[in-house]
């Protein structure tokens, strides 16, 4: 069994140029990477393997029954109540493997992102489809629950399409990686160490050939100028004006060597060097390397003139059955805060918590874990209405978190990663003193995350960041904030 993508082509309405184009790839029995930056097509070209979007041109094939589980978990799953009261041996068998609680079903609304992402691959793989996209399963997730996903998706046997940046889950369960970039894609074997290894050897000897092409081009160009020059003085040599009418001897010269054309050698050598220029030319207008931006981003910001910028007294957070227990914290102007918790710990809880006790007068920017749809349309909205200037930086700090500028302005079609992005963008224009950030790689390719790693690191200001990414936090901050569960209730403690 293998599902066959050929050609493939797609453009968004309003879409200046098509976000793929021509792409074939095959995809046999067990799990295939899907990498790429943000925007780079991805999700559209998933949702077109499985069916849910037609394709401009090209086709997929055989018909093969297909499940897709989304990036964003909130919506139910269309056969959750089904699962809910199915007993049989699969049924329960997610339900061990994904530590799912009876009730979660019932309650889908009120549980938080890991929770309703368990709980919806669940619902995929209990349907045993025979293929099965999976679009960044592990965000949200802590590192109990992202072994959990990973042990469910290791038994699946059907033909796996994993989009993702997590690089563990890639390298544990992928046999192939297909790279994406700028509408095209390249399938190369082995998990993700192993297939971005063959990229990064390739990638350096496109570069290594450009700069090539780059000095021919240049000597063939001084060479052909030289011709040039030399037919032209060649040519000027053929006139017989200059030469005295009486001068029947140097008149006779020159006819001959008109004639026997060893003139126009020069002329013939400059034509030749033409056509070479031409032909290196073309070439090097074939070669591509993939764009990088690894520029760090300068921030217009500076730590606040309050030593203190938020003081909470405890408190007691409801969390529907249990509470949190919020003792007395605080953030200086400079802190750097990392807020960790399993799922479901009341972490978002706090935040909000945080957030409502910002005195007046501080500004502050926060990014949800999943921006709403009124907030996201105020972003394109502010975006387009900047002038020229301040448009144009934040333009220039969405490229070097590594995503394409010019895709931001065109339609409405903006990712989950780019709409980050933008976001942070957009809020550096404020000159924020905190920064508050949800998740922040949630929905980020890993070039993306490296660089929001440096700026978040060099920012001046106070800074939370609410993550299971272990290896961001440890570079961006160094105060921990830990929720525990005790009890009958969920702590606080600061270390």
């Amino acid at each position: 069994m293998q599902l066959n993508l050929s050609n493939i082509a797609y453009c968004y309405p309003l879409a200046q140029a098509p976000i793929l184009h021509g792409i074939t790839a095959a995809f046999p029995q067990g799990w295939t990477g899907i990498v790429g930056d943000n925007g780079c097509g991805k999700t559209t070209l998933a949702r077109i393997a499985c069916g849910l979007l037609e394709p401009d041109a090209g086709s997929v094939g055989p018909s093969l029954v297909s499940a897709y589980c989304a990036q964003d978990a909130t919506n139910p799953p269309d056969n959750l109540e089904d699962f809910a009261t199915a007993y049989d041996r699969r049924a329960a068998r997610l339900r061990e493997t994904l530590a799912l609680e009876d009730d979660w079903p019932w309650r889908y609304g009120t549980l938080s992102g890991g929770q309703q992402k368990r709980l919806q691959i669940a619902c995929a793989l209990w349907q045993e489809p025979d293929v099965l996209v999976m679009d960044e399963p592990t965000n949200h997730v802590d590192a109990a629950t992202r072994d959990e996903i990973f042990r469910a998706l290791e038994a699946f046997d059907g033909i796996g399409i994993l989009i993702s940046h997590d690089r563990a889950l890639l390298d544990g369960l992928c046999g192939q990686c297909l790279f994406m970039t700028e509408g095209a894609a390249t399938m190369r074997p082995g998990g993700y160490t192993q297939a971005s290894g063959q990229a990064a050897l390739e990638r350096e000897s496109s570069v290594r050939a450009r700069e090539d092409a780059r000095r021919e081009k240049k000597r063939i160009e001084r060479e052909t100028q030289r011709r040039r020059e030399l037919a032209a003085r060649k040519e000027g040599k053929k006139s017989l004006a200059g030469i005295d009418k009486h001068d029947s001897d140097a008149r006779r010269k020159k006819r001959v060597a008109i004639f026997s054309g060893t003139d126009s050698i020069a002329a013939k050598q400059a034509g030749t060097m033409e056509k070479r220029l031409g032909r290196v030319s073309a070439q090097l207008d074939q070669m591509r390397v993939e764009k990088r931006y690894d520029a760090d981003i300068w921030l217009d910001a500076a730590p606040s003139r309050r030593p203190v910028l938020v003081r909470l007294e405890s408190a007691e957070l409801s969390l529907g059955e249990r509470v949190l227990a919020v003792p007395p914290l605080s953030i200086g102007r400079s802190d750097h805060i990392g807020l960790v918790g399993d799922n479901g710990s009341g972490k978002t809880t706090l935040v909000k918590h945080l957030i409502a006790h910002i005195p007046e007068g501080v500004r502050a920017l926060y990014i949800p874990q999943e921006p709403s749809e009124e907030q996201q349309r105020a972003a394109r909205s502010r975006l387009h209405d900047l002038p020229a200037s301040a448009r144009g930086r934040v333009l220039s700090i969405v490229a070097q978190l590594n995503s394409e500028p010019e895709r931001l302005l065109e339609g409405d079609e903006i990712s989950p990663g780019e709409m980050r992005k933008l976001m942070l963008a957009l809020g550096m224009l404020d000159s924020p003193e905190l920064i508050i950030m949800d998740e922040p790689t949630n929905h980020l390719d890993l070039g993306s995350t490296e660089a929001l790693e440096r700026v978040l690191a060099a920012f001046p200001g106070a800074l939370m960041l609410v993550s299971h990414d272990r290896a961001l936090l440890g570079a961006t901050t160094s105060i921990t904030w830990r929720i525990e569960r005790r009890d009958s209730e969920n702590t606080v403690s600061c270390e």
